[in-house]
């Protein structure tokens, strides 16, 4: 058990089983997109670590970039999204896939694909580590996901408490 300001989380999910979902993530996309050299957004803050990870199993030319959005404060969303960062690349005829580190609410994923389809991308494409299926009530297609979660507060592997947490190399949920 760990302690983040004030409150406990339990193990969770180990980097091995990460580590794994990541790598077939990858494969994923590296045989849905055959001879395309994709341009791979990550979310941050969260996502840093996805992103790197995956980019070392990536077996193709590829590029990367990253936004920065933020809908959390504490442990619950705020449900609005606050844009920060932005690309500042022509996407136009690109085939982009954007990385984020979870999926709850999707409400990220909506303001980020209103951001790219104004851009004139050939396709977009989203991946994430972690989704909560029972969080998710969007339309938008989630094209690769990793590890199927519960609806539970996680930190670790880039997912923090208020800051902390971010540099746990495996995860770990909100203990009840």
């Amino acid at each position: 058990m760990i302690q983040l300001h004030d409150k406990h989380f339990v193990p969770f999910i180990s980097g091995k089983e990460i580590d794994s979902a990541i790598a077939k993530m990858a494969q994923e996309v590296a045989e849905d997109l055959d001879e395309e050299i994709p341009l791979f957004v990550g979310v941050l803050n969260g996502a840093f670590m996805v992103v790197s990870d995956f980019m070392k199993h990536y077996p193709k030319a590829c590029e990367v970039s990253f936004v920065k959005l933020a809908s959390y404060e504490g442990t619950t969303t705020t449900h609005e999204v606050k844009k920060l960062i932005g690309l500042n690349q022509d996407l136009s005829g690109r085939s982009v896939v954007v990385i984020e580190d979870i999926v709850d609410t999707g409400n990220t994923l909506v303001e980020l694909k209103a951001m790219f389809e104004s851009q004139n991308v050939k396709q977009l494409k989203f991946a994430t580590l972690f989704l909560k299926p029972e969080a998710y009530k969007k339309d938008i297609k989630i094209d690769y996901i990793g590890i199927e979660i519960p609806n539970k507060f996680i930190v670790g592997y880039g997912l923090d408490y208020d800051g902390l947490g971010r540099n746990i190399p495996e995860v770990y949920q909100l203990k009840d």
